[in-house]
C-alpha cells in the first residue's frame, strides 16, 4: 500500500464552504487535484492507495477524508467537481460528531474527526512515513524498507514545530528537488519513482 496525507490548513470544514473556496485565497481545488493525481490512471484507476485529506479550518474539529482505492466505487467522475462534491458530502455527513468519531460516507470513503498530529502517530505504526522538504534526502538516494507514507500540504506550508513532531515518529525528510511544487505534482513525481522500483 501507499498512502498520501493531505494537511489542508486553511480549508474549510463545512461541504458548502468549501465548493466556495474554490479558486479563492483557501484553495479547496487543491484537494481534488491531490486526490485525482493520487488514485486515478488513464481509463482506470490504482488498487493500492490511500489518501487522507485533513481539513483544519473548523470551530470544533479537524475532519479526516478518507479515500481508500480498494474499495472506492463511483464518485461522477474523476474531475473537480465532481471529486469535491464527493468530499463535500463527506464533510455534510461529518455534522455534529464527537472528537474522534469516524462514519462511513460512501464505498470507500470515509470521515473522521481526527487531527493532523493524531493521524500521523496512527499511520506511524503502519507506514514508513516521510515528510517533502527541499533540503531533505534525494527520493533518488531514499530507500523504502516499508509501506510509504506521504505528508503533504496544501499551499501553507508545514508549521516548523511540525517537522520535530513528525521527526520524533520517525518521519524522513525526502525531496523532489529545489523547486516548490505543488501537493499535486509531487504525486505524480512520487507514485512514478515507486512505480519504477517496482518493474
Amino acid at each position: 500500500m501507499r498512502a498520501f496525507v493531505l494537511r489542508a490548513r486553511s480549508t474549510p470544514v463545512d461541504g458548502a464552504s468549501l465548493l466556495a473556496s474554490v479558486g479563492t485565497g483557501a484553495h479547496g481545488e487543491i484537494l481534488a487535484h491531490t486526490l485525482m493525481n493520487a488514485i486515478y490512471l488513464a481509463q482506470s484507476h490504482r488498487d493500492d492507495v490511500i489518501v487522507h485529506l485533513v481539513l483544519e479550518r473548523s470551530p470544533d474539529y479537524s475532519r479526516t477524508v478518507t479515500f481508500d482505492s480498494r474499495e472506492i466505487g463511483d464518485t461522477g467522475g474523476f474531475h473537480e467537481q465532481a471529486l469535491l462534491g464527493t468530499i463535500a458530502r463527506a464533510l455534510d455527513a461529518s455534522r455534529g460528531m464527537g472528537k474522534e468519531e469516524a462514519r462511513a460516507v460512501e464505498p470507500g470513503v470515509s470521515v473522521r474527526t481526527v487531527s493532523f498530529e493524531r493521524l500521523a502517530q496512527e499511520l506511524a505504526t503502519r507506514f514508513q512515513l516521510f515528510v517533502m522538504d527541499r533540503k531533505g534526502t534525494p527520493i533518488r538516494d531514499q530507500p523504502f524498507t516499508r509501506a510509504p507514507c506521504f505528508l503533504l500540504t496544501d499551499h501553507l506550508p508545514m508549521p516548523k514545530k511540525g517537522f520535530s513532531s513528525l521527526e520524533r515518529l520517525g518521519a524522513e525528510r525526502i525531496s523532489l528537488g529545489r523547486r516548490m511544487l505543488f501537493a499535486s505534482q509531487c504525486v505524480v513525481l512520487l507514485h512514478h519513482e515507486l512505480d519504477c522500483r517496482e518493474r
